[in-house]
This record gives C-alpha cells, sequence and structure tokens, in this order.
C-alpha cells in the first residue's frame, strides 16, 4: 500500500494532530482503512522528499498524483481536485440539471444555509429598486489572467451600464489594500456621486440589494441564498447560474439581469449537496472514497 502525505499549515496541522479536524480525519479514515500510511507534515516539508500520493489544502498540488482539499465556501462541505484552480475543478465543467430535483427539499435547504450563515430567516423580498452590491476581493488595479478586466475597470463598467442605480462596494476583510487600491476608489467617489464604499455586513446588503456584481467573491454565492442574480467579470466554479462574461458581453450581461431569475435554490442544492463532500453526513466517508478514486488514487 501507499504511503500518503498530507502537508498542511500550521494552525490546521495543530487541529488535524489533535484530532479535532473532522474532515481531515474523514480522509484519514478512509485512507487508513484502506492500509495506506498518513503522514501529517508541515507545509514546508512540500520542499523535501515527499510520496507520489500528497494532499495540500487550497494550494497547487506539490507531487506527481497530488491531490488539493478545499471548503465549498462553507462548512461542512468540501472538495477534493487536482488543481487549485476552482474554475478548473469538475463542478465547473458540470452542467447544472435545471428542473431536475425536488422543489421543496431546495427550497427548505436554501433557508436553511440563508439562516445559519447570515441569521435571516424568511426570505427578503426582491428590491428592483435596490443597489448594486459589489463585494470585492483585493488587488483592485490589476487584471489578472483568469478576469476579463481589473476590479476597477469593472466598476466602471457597472456604472456605465447600469445609469441610474446606487454602487456599494464593500472590502475583503482579509485582503491587504495598498496605496493604489485606495486611490483608484477615492478618484471613482469624487467622479461618481453614485459610488460609495462602506462596511456593512454582507446580509445587509443581500437583502436590500437588486443584484450582486463581483469578479468571483464567494459572497455572489451566498446571494443565490437570496435568490440575488449575480454578474461574474472572473471565472470561478459556481458560474452556472450567474451572468458570467466569460460567456457573454457586459453589455448582454447588464440588459438580462435585471430579469434573470434561475432556480436559485434548486442550484444552491446541487451545488452543495450533490456536488460537494458534506462531511456532516453518514455517508461523506463513501463520497470520499468514491473521489478519490475518480482521480486516480488506490482507494
Amino acid at each position: 500500500m501507499a504511503d500518503i502525505a498530507m502537508l498542511l499549515d500550521d494552525d490546521l496541522l495543530t487541529s488535524a494532530r489533535a484530532g479535532q479536524h473532522n474532515f481531515i480525519a474523514l480522509m484519514e479514515g478512509v485512507l487508513r482503512d484502506r492500509g495506506h500510511d498518513v503522514h501529517l507534515l508541515p507545509e514546508t516539508a512540500a520542499t523535501g522528499d515527499l510520496p507520489d500520493h500528497t494532499l495540500v489544502h487550497m494550494i497547487q498540488p506539490v507531487s506527481h498524483k497530488g491531490l488539493t482539499f478545499r471548503r465549498a465556501y462553507h462548512y461542512p462541505f468540501w472538495r477534493i481536485e487536482a488543481t487549485e484552480r476552482r474554475w478548473a475543478w469538475d463542478v465547473a465543467r458540470t452542467a447544472f440539471p435545471d428542473g431536475s430535483g425536488n422543489p421543496d427539499e431546495a427550497r427548505s435547504f436554501q433557508s436553511r444555509w440563508r439562516k445559519r450563515i447570515h441569521g435571516v430567516a424568511a426570505m427578503p423580498p426582491h428590491r428592483a429598486d435596490g443597489h448594486v452590491y459589489v463585494p470585492l476581493q483585493g488587488l483592485l488595479t490589476r487584471h489578472r489572467s483568469f478576469q476579463t478586466m481589473s476590479p476597477v475597470a469593472m466598476i466602471e463598467t457597472v456604472l456605465r451600464l447600469d445609469p441610474r442605480r446606487r454602487v456599494i462596494a464593500t472590502l475583503h476583510p482579509k485582503e491587504r489594500y495598498e496605496r493604489e487600491d485606495r486611490l483608484a476608489l477615492r478618484r471613482l467617489r469624487a467622479e461618481h456621486d453614485r459610488f460609495t464604499v462602506d462596511d456593512r455586513p454582507p446580509a445587509v446588503h443581500l437583502a436590500d440589494c437588486a443584484y450582486v456584481v463581483t469578479q468571483n467573491s464567494s459572497v455572489a454565492y451566498e446571494g443565490f441564498l437570496f435568490d440575488r442574480p449575480a454578474i461574474l467579470f472572473a471565472r470561478i466554479d459556481f458560474h452556472h447560474i450567474a451572468l458570467s462574461l466569460d460567456r457573454m458581453s457586459p453589455e448582454d450581461a447588464f440588459a438580462r439581469v435585471a430579469m434573470h431569475r434561475p432556480d436559485f435554490a434548486a442550484y444552491v442544492h446541487w451545488f452543495w449537496q450533490d456536488q460537494s463532500i458534506n462531511a456532516g453526513r453518514p455517508e461523506a466517508q463513501d463520497r470520499i472514497a468514491a473521489r478519490f478514486r475518480a482521480l486516480g488514487w488506490p482507494v
């Protein structure tokens, strides 16, 4: 049987070695039950001699048959993948089977997770006159390879193609914004009195906005819990029911967004319950084993 290494950052390694990380413990159990030796190692071990089969967290796989694992945005949903690039994950290339499934089950699932994540029990009514909510990420003045334009150019596009609504952006709490980022936002605020930046939590904006515009922030996915449409300016795994500029022009997306009403509840149920591994479910280890096998591991 194979030697298998899990390379983890310091906090995750401490938690895993203490048996306090549920998903890592489930993966360990699957691998050990199949006779494999599993070694929990620090990420710094990536520069050393490693077995062919390694697991890393959120980063690029580091060995010939290596895999990476990552939360599917919220606990207890997880993915095991061959690449860290979320837009290249299997779910991103899988067609959403719109119209399938149990509508009542999907709506109940959507409501339960909206309340659990954001504390909002009842679905807020859609605000046709609401603002455009723009959750920003990092590197605001840079146009990266997976983006259709820089975040600053994205905001300028929103202001141009939706000339009446207020546009409210929020900054990511874990990002470090450089001087040129803040200067660019200051310039936009000076040039457009409809544009502001505030620090209210996502739930407030998702309840009040007409729609969400972002590069690929997970807040757009959380907006599906509120039945809020999204326009995406970058590639990502949850693109299926969004108006993605990977598939259409900005003009087309903004022309369609006011009437864009996909089956949000069915999508959330499919994306999390069908396409992810729910570590809280009794079949979680069977799903983990099946995923390892699908990716070529001897499980």
